[in-house]
């Protein structure tokens, strides 16, 4: 008879909506345990059949929260092995009139806080959760951005400087992580048909190869296909999902 097969289990971050929402539905459709956190508790009306026992509630820019929330984590998976983190989260300050905060806009305090949630909180996560990771030779992503390449006509300097450092930060992890079978890679997304889309999208559609806006699940395929046996022999990699935009 054969054995049982072990349900794979995921932690995302950032799960509320968008990709992370997208990349909750692709993992779970292929049957997979998805622990959800996002600074919000989980919503009464979402239709989940995990439901809340599977969602931690946890505030990425407070570093004794991610601490909290690691030692949660670690308690929901009960000894069960963690097959992949995706960190998902990330911020981007506008000023306010909607505007984006450059070099010179940005106060001292946003650029801590955009750092903390973009930058330290997947490395906090990812040596927190070191050894849940070991016992399979888990996967780590890191979601970057296109604004990691050049400058964005709405994403802030915060935002553009944390996400290339993050991607940076996905080499030095693969070279440190690789000796014990962990891959860890980046995805960064150009722009996707989501709810947080700056007015003027539009207008950058034209420029770019393909014509049209990315969509979530598109994105959220490729963070499954970089956790799966596929892409067993992939590490220290940023995948560009942009429709061509940054050629």
């Amino acid at each position: 008879m054969p054995e049982q097969q072990i349900r794979k289990t995921l932690i995302l971050t950032g799960a509320s909506r968008g990709i992370g929402h997208a990349t909750v539905k692709r993992f779970s459709s292929a049957g997979w345990r998805v622990i959800t956190c996002s600074r919000q508790p989980f919503p009464e009306d979402c239709p989940w059949d995990a439901g809340e026992e599977d969602h931690i509630q946890i505030d990425l820019s407070d570093p004794d929260d991610i601490r909290r929330g690691i030692k949660v984590m670690r308690e929901r998976l009960n000894g069960a092995p963690l097959n992949a983190l995706v960190n998902n989260a990330g911020i981007s300050p506008k000023n306010e009139q909607g505007d984006r905060l450059n070099t010179l806009t940005t106060d001292f305090d946003t650029w801590k806080h955009v750092y903390q949630v973009n930058f330290f909180a997947p490395i906090m996560l990812a040596r927190g959760l070191i050894n849940d990771l070991k016992q399979v030779e888990g996967s780590i992503i890191n979601v970057t951005s296109i604004a990691d390449l050049r400058v964005h006509p709405f994403a802030g300097a915060a935002y553009a400087t944390s996400k290339a450092a993050l991607a940076a930060l996905t080499r030095e992890m693969a070279s440190d992580f690789g000796q014990y079978g962990i891959r860890v890679n980046a995805i960064a997304p150009g722009e996707i048909n989501t709810a947080i889309l700056s007015p003027g999208t539009e207008d950058l559609v034209k420029k770019i190869p393909l014509q049209r806006l990315g969509r979530p699940e598109e994105v959220a395929s490729m963070i499954y296909m970089l956790c799966s046996p596929q892409s067993s022999y992939v590490t220290g990699t940023e995948i560009h999902i942009n429709g061509g935009q940054h050629v």
